[in-house]
């Protein structure tokens, strides 16, 4: 009686996870429609994806409130900027949009600031907070020897870091990030809030030195939790995309390139990460340029770069 009963439980689980491949196929149709110079096809595929899946990624919501307002739908435009507030989407950082400037000269813009700590309490009470504080901490421990490398001007002084304290520390990080995932799901944007941690983290372990990952397992058997991650919504592409390219970049000591994040792609290079950009769900380099065009043209913000890493065009190497 209760196996059976846990057996349609999982039946159940299993059931009520959405698709979020499809999720990331649907918004990038949206952006080639607006490459296509087709925004209110887009911002109607926009909707359809809000109405479909119970957790949105906040840059979708951020573009969809600059898309409807380029397209005079104001109504629209607060709609999706409440739906923003309440994914995290904060009172600074709209106040510094500056394409969103009319909205905040409408009557409307106040009583969006009067309902903003409700909407923005309702947010934090959606996250689990006790592993907030854990990844945070995780983040601090691992920036702290990153930036005492920084600092130690030999490289004998660099090596001895590396090996007796960076080292250790990465791989209790990365099992305990490990028992994390399996137990409480990747703890990113969806589950804490925050994306940057957990990709900085992996990404550093990632980056050790290209014999040390000739040789480390421990990333290599956590990346079909990462997949499954990015297909439940809890990890998306483009952070993904960060980590296995910092795996290999180094890895190779800088010959080859996947997403192009660390290393220039060549021309001959763009079709094969297209291919790896389609098969996790990212835009091609091509679209990618394309609404940074878009962005020229319009003033929009199509919250591309995200950090450091990428920014501007993607523009492959002159020779391969």
């Amino acid at each position: 009686m209760i196996a059976a009963l846990l057996c349609n439980l999982s039946i159940l689980s299993a059931q009520s996870r959405q698709d979020y491949k499809a999720y990331h196929r649907s918004i990038i149709r949206a952006e080639e429609l607006i490459v296509q110079k087709k925004a209110a096809a887009a911002l109607d595929t926009f909707s359809k994806v809000f109405e479909t899946y119970n957790f949105i990624f906040l840059r979708d919501y951020k573009v969809a409130t600059e898309l409807a307002l380029y397209l005079g739908d104001k109504k629209k435009a607060f709609h999706f900027l409440r739906m923003g507030i309440l994914s995290g989407w904060t009172l600074k950082e709209i106040k510094k949009e500056k394409f969103l400037a009319s909205l905040r000269k409408d009557r409307e813009w106040k009583d969006v600031k009067r309902q903003y700590d409700s909407l923005h309490a309702k947010y934090w009470s959606k996250l689990d907070l006790q592993l907030r504080k854990e990844i945070h901490k995780m983040f601090k421990d691992d920036q702290y020897l990153a930036f005492a490398n920084l600092f130690k001007i030999s490289r004998k002084g660099k090596e001895r870091l590396l090996h007796k304290k960076f080292i250790p520390q990465s791989e209790r990080q990365m099992a305990k990030l490990r028992r994390i995932i399996e137990e409480r799901g990747y703890p990113g944007e969806m589950i804490i809030g925050n994306s940057m941690w957990m990709w900085t983290i992996l990404s550093h372990h990632n980056s050790i030195s290209p014999a040390y990952e000739q040789k480390d397992t421990l990333y290599l058997s956590m990346k079909p939790l990462l997949r499954k991650a990015i297909q439940e919504g809890e990890l998306s592409p483009y952070d993904y995309a960060v980590i296995e390219d910092s795996y290999v970049v180094v890895r190779s000591d800088h010959k080859k390139a996947a997403y192009g994040y660390l290393n220039t792609l060549s021309k001959s290079e763009i079709s094969m990460s297209n291919k790896l950009r389609a098969y996790i769900g990212m835009r091609t380099v091509e679209t990618r340029n394309s609404l940074i065009d878009i962005e020229e043209q319009t003033g929009m913000d199509f919250y591309l770069t995200g950090s450091f890493w990428e920014i501007g065009k993607i523009v492959p190497k002159e020779k391969d």
